[in-house]
Formats: structure tokens, C-alpha cells, sequence
């Protein structure tokens, strides 16, 4: 234990003395090499387990690893007025879970991650029809470029539509649908609240339609299930951390780490080459993305300072 001790405080003393938009950057680099693990992993057990069930064990397995973390801060974090927005997040949540186990079992890894690229398209798409945000020519532009990087990746009418990429297009989708509640809910709900009820709702939601499919895992794949839901519980964690350090667009750039990671597994562990046109189709949907960023914060700036909720009592 000393000696564990004795090697991790300078590691996290040397962190600390980081400037904050370099420790924001640190801390999303650590998520996208998690994040590309566990799809690795989703694609390795999905040999031989059902996504449904590899979802189930993903959230019961988070749950167990976010548990302390509950239990420090009490019951107080569970005290809302919105609980139904709350339930309706978590189906929506685990509907775009399912339909991205599945799409990791059956489509190259680097497809995966471009098609995961489009969701704050879908935010922006959902922000402006459902909560009424106004949109300029620029965004306008942005957008169209973005959906114009999908085609290159999905090339209808250069042959039959890869049904993986299209199941990674659709969990982005519905996704964006939950980012958009979570956007109404952080009007109210501190940060904390949030990940306890996505906790909450998540594994017993998703244990419905794993029930409908399910086979008992070995336990060299119970081992395997454990770490996928460890390492993406942390990766979740490591980003939000992330976006409290330093700015969105100080961040966010290296987000298409999650292309490179994806094509080195991809390649390495499973013998997936990825197409040209897939890094291309990628690249323009991320610079879209990007350019979204750099324009909400500059809005954000001009309009109003947004504060993270303070926690509830107790």
C-alpha cells in the first residue's frame, strides 16, 4: 500500500499543478481511450453474449462501481419534481444503448465511432424544433455540412446500406433525444441528481429486454462483463470531469481520438480495415460538430452564464 501511495501522489500533485484547460484535456484523453476499450470489449463478448444482455450487465455493473459515490452523498441527490422527465430520459437512454451494443457487435469499430460523431447534429436538429432555440445561416451550414459527412460514410447508391451504421445513426438519434432532456433537466437538477437517476433507471430498464434473451455468461465472461462496465462507468466520469476543467472547445478536439482508437482496435484485435471514405465522412462530420461547439459557447457568452444547480440539502 506505501508503495502504491509512495507512486500515485506525485502523479496526482503534478496533475494538480496543471493549468485547468490542460487537465480538461488530460482527463478527455483518458475518456476516449476508455470509451474505444470498452467498445472493444462489447465487440469481443458480443461473440458469444446478446447486446441486450451485454447492455444490462454494462449499467448493473456502473451501478455497483457508482454506488459509494451514492452512498456519499445520501438520499438528499433524489429529491426532485421532475421524476417523470427523469423515467422518460432513462427509456430513452436505454433504447439508444441497445440499438449501439448492437450496432458495435455487427459494424467496424472506426464506422461506429464516426456515425457517434453525429449526435450533437441531432442536439442541435431537436434544440431548435423542439425547444424553440433559434438557428443562423451559419449553424444552418454547419449542419448541412455534417449530414453531407454521413452520406460519405453511409454511400447510398454505391451498394446496399451497412445495417451496423445505420443502427450507430439511429442510437445517435434517439441519444440526442436524451441529451436534449438532460438539457431541460440541468435548468433544475444539479449534475448529481442527474447521473443518480440515470443509475437508477438504466439497469432495471435495461434488464426487460436482456430478460427476453437471456443465457447465463461464463465466468470468463462475467470477468469481461465487469471490466466493460467499469471502464465505461470511469469514461463517463473522466469526461464530465473533463468539461468542469476547461472549456468545451478546448476539449472537444480530441474527441476524434475515438476515430484513431477505434481503428487501431478495430484493426489490431479484430482485423477490421477501415475505408477511406469512413475517415473522410468522419472528419467532415466532426469539424461540423466542432464548429456547432464554437458557436453555442460564443452564444452562450453574448446571452447568459449558465451555473450548475447547487446540491440539495442533506
Amino acid at each position: 500500500m506505501k508503495l502504491l501511495t509512495s507512486f500515485i501522489d506525485p502523479l496526482s500533485a503534478a496533475y494538480l499543478r496543471l493549468p485547468g484547460q490542460m487537465r480538461g484535456m488530460l482527463l478527455l484523453l483518458c475518456a476516449t481511450i476508455l470509451f474505444s476499450c470498452m467498445h472493444a470489449l462489447i465487440r469481443h463478448v458480443g461473440e458469444a453474449q446478446h447486446p441486450f444482455e451485454m447492455a444490462f450487465f454494462r449499467n448493473l455493473f456502473g451501478f455497483i462501481v457508482l454506488a459509494p459515490f451514492f452512498m456519499r452523498y445520501g438520499f438528499g441527490i433524489l429529491r426532485t419534481q421532475r421524476f417523470g422527465l427523469h423515467a422518460l430520459r432513462g427509456t430513452v437512454h436505454v433504447g439508444s444503448m441497445l440499438l449501439f451494443f448492437s450496432a458495435v457487435t455487427v459494424a467496424p469499430l472506426a464506422t461506429v465511432a464516426a456515425m457517434t460523431f453525429t449526435a450533437p447534429l441531432f442536439v442541435t436538429v431537436g434544440a431548435v424544433l423542439l425547444l424553440g432555440e433559434k438557428i443562423r445561416y451559419r449553424r444552418v451550414g454547419a449542419l448541412l455540412i455534417g449530414f453531407a459527412g454521413v452520406m460519405i460514410v453511409l454511400r447510398p447508391g454505391l451498394g446496399g446500406l451497412e445495417v451496423g451504421a445505420l443502427m450507430a445513426l439511429g442510437s445517435s438519434g434517439i441519444w440526442a433525444c436524451a441529451l436534449l432532456m438532460i438539457k431541460v433537466l440541468s435548468r433544475t437538477e444539479s449534475s448529481i441528481t442527474l447521473t443518480a437517476y440515470m443509475a437508477i433507471f438504466l439497469t432495471p430498464l435495461s434488464a426487460i429486454p436482456a430478460a427476453l434473451v437471456w443465457q447465463w455468461p461464463s465466468a470468463e465472461e462475467l470477468g469481461w462483463l465487469a471490466l466493460m462496465g467499469s471502464i465505461g462507468t470511469a469514461g463517463h466520469l473522466f469526461l464530465a470531469q473533463a468539461f468542469r476543467e476547461a472549456d468545451a472547445t478546448t476539449v472537444l478536439p480530441l474527441d476524434f481520438l475515438r476515430l484513431i482508437w477505434a481503428s487501431l482496435l478495430g484493426y489490431f484485435l479484430f482485423g477490421q480495415v477501415p475505408e477511406v471514405l469512413v475517415w473522410i465522412g468522419g472528419a467532415v462530420i466532426f469539424s461540423s460538430t466542432i464548429y456547432l461547439a464554437y458557436r453555442e459557447a460564443v452564444v452562450s457568452r453574448r446571452t447568459r452564464k449558465t451555473t450548475d444547480p447547487p446540491l440539495p440539502p442533506g
